[in-house]
């Protein structure tokens, strides 16, 4: 979410002018510039994303991690520079810090520059000491562009070994990135220049102007960090990123969470990536606060359209969706992404929406979604909770299996509940009704996974989740979470193996409400 964003919610940002229509200008100009370059982004890394890896050798590999690494920068500085010339935020130094999970970062680095080495017959390797954090609240792009630039640099300079990038923790909590060479290192003349306006002596043999290490500086001092560059002894250069334990601990920027009564657990979403689609600017914000606290990276799409443009530039973990949204409304959007081809088709889907009447949800669970989540947000426990069973990214857990034969297979107090609803004269029909319900879901389910019908198991086990929900069937509504799941993933072999355990389940299930319905008399 940009500053402006941010003012506009606390009240702090300047009045709006007011709205002037669709006059020519260049502020128009640059919006449309800006949908066209965002297309042309989503077009190329949406491209990358669906060549085949395994089909390629391994130095072809190494190129297409580049390129589509290189790509996702790229979109990135695109989107930062529209978002300043349009919103008058970019990401610059001081720029708003968000959750960043060191682990994929990182990753992300080797991908790009291991190609970029290997092109040039070199190497290029990440380490990481024991003890480093497992996420980080600080400017995303500003810390790329800092070791994109030293990395690059690096590379430019090295001999046979290429270059590595050492990340560790010192004590008091300072945070150390260090990029290594085997380069010739800086002259007496370039090291007196250093981050200088195109700083390259003058006569240099060595080619560049110096500006990659100015850019470098700026941004690092920007970060609240500092920057140093000296030659090793023996050769080479070592580049050193310091960043105090203030500059990054997501504690210094996440607000306390709100009170609770202490009977929950607040899920750990550490290293998860969120995409959430809301336009209200207020139900952004109490989303990205309550993300930050529970750990997890996140990203602001403000209408449908932008949330698929998201995932065309970007991989995300989990999608938080909202149902009402302009030009794309969260209906479509879901429905588009099971249209997908490729692992982002899979991605665990769920709703936000004040709409939660019987026909909303069907509507909302038919597109595609595993779950929903009603609003308004208030209570990050709750929230919390809503996510537990979707912000789990596979082998996080083990698979469903069948449970345990003295596990009951359902609530008796939920069924007496329901009857009393019901009363005297309608209990045998709700039960006639649940029974049949239950025996024709659990058999169009069975058929589904034997057939390795991905949308027949969709839309099967929507209807056995609210019915198995409804008897207090815990167990059996476990198994068909996981044919769900399987089923938005694809994962036919996990579809033929549960099918047949949401069968038995079933007949656990049916079993005592048949003698339940035997204890009812017919009405007279």
């Amino acid at each position: 979410m940009s500053r402006a964003t941010q003012d506009k919610i606390a009240g702090t940002a300047d009045p709006a002018p007011p709205d002037l229509g669709p006059a020519e200008g260049p502020d128009r100009s640059l919006s449309l510039l800006a949908h066209d370059l965002r297309s042309a982004m989503s077009d190329v890394i949406g491209g990358l994303r669906m060549i085949d890896r395994d089909a390629l050798d391994g130095k072809v590999r190494a190129q297409l991690d580049r390129v589509r690494s290189s790509g996702e920068v790229l979109a990135r500085l695109v989107e930062d520079l529209l978002d300043t010339h349009l919103d008058g935020a970019g990401a610059g130094p001081g720029h708003a810090p968000s959750n960043l999970h060191l682990g994929r970062f990182l990753k992300d680095l080797s991908s790009r520059w291991s190609g970029h080495a290997e092109a040039g017959q070199m190497g290029f390797a990440v380490t990481e000491a024991e003890g480093l954090p497992q996420v980080l609240s600080i400017d995303r792009i500003a810390l790329e562009r800092v070791l994109g630039n030293l990395i690059g640099n690096a590379l430019k300079y090295a001999r046979t070994e290429g270059a590595t990038l050492a990340v560790d923790l010192r004590p008091g909590g300072e945070l150390r990135f260090r990029v290594l060479d085997d380069g010739p290192g800086f002259s007496d003349a370039a090291l007196a220049q250093l981050f200088q306006f195109a700083g390259r002596p003058q006569g240099s043999a060595q080619p560049g102007s110096g500006l990659g290490l100015y850019i470098a500086k700026h941004l690092a001092d920007g970060l609240g960090g500092r920057l140093s560059i000296t030659n090793r002894e023996g050769g080479g250069a070592e580049a050193t990123l310091l960043l105090p334990e203030r500059a990054w601990s997501p504690a210094r920027h996440v607000r306390a969470a709100p009170p609770r009564d202490g009977t929950a657990e607040l899920t750990d979403l550490t290293g998860l990536k969120v995409l959430v689609a809301e336009d209200n600017e207020t139900n952004q914000l109490l989303a990205a606060q309550m993300l930050e606290t529970l750990g997890a990276e996140y990203r602001i799409a403000d209408d449908g359209i932008e949330a698929l443009n998201w995932l065309d530039r970007e991989d995300f973990d989990l999608a938080l969706i909202d149902i009402e949204m302009p030009r794309l409304d969260g209906i479509e959007v879901i429905r588009a992404i099971r249209g997908r081809q490729g692992p982002t088709a899979g991605m665990p889907l769920v709703a936000l929406t004040a709409y939660v009447l019987k026909a909303n949800r069907d509507a909302i669970y038919a597109a595609g979604a595993n779950g929903i989540i009603a609003k308004p947000i208030m209570d990050i426990g709750v929230f919390s909770a809503a996510l537990r069973a979707f912000g789990k990214r596979p082998g996080d857990e083990p698979p469903a299996e069948a449970p345990d034969p003295a596990t009951p297979p359902l609530d008796p107090a939920r069924i007496d509940a329901l009857l009393d609803i019901a009363g005297p004269l309608q209990s045998s029909e709700l039960l006639d009704r649940l029974i049949a319900d239950l025996a024709r879901s659990a058999a169009r389910l069975a058929t589904a996974c034997a057939g390795a019908d991905r949308a027949e198991a969709r839309a099967a086990s929507h209807v056995l989740i609210s019915l198995s929900g409804a008897v207090g069937a815990a167990p059996l509504h476990h198994l068909v979470n996981a044919v769900n799941t399987a089923s938005h993933a694809g994962d036919r072999a996990e579809l033929a193996r549960l099918g047949p355990l949401v069968a038995a389940e079933t007949d656990r299930v049916l079993a005592p409400l048949h003698h339940r319905r035997q204890t009812i008399p017919e009405p007279q």
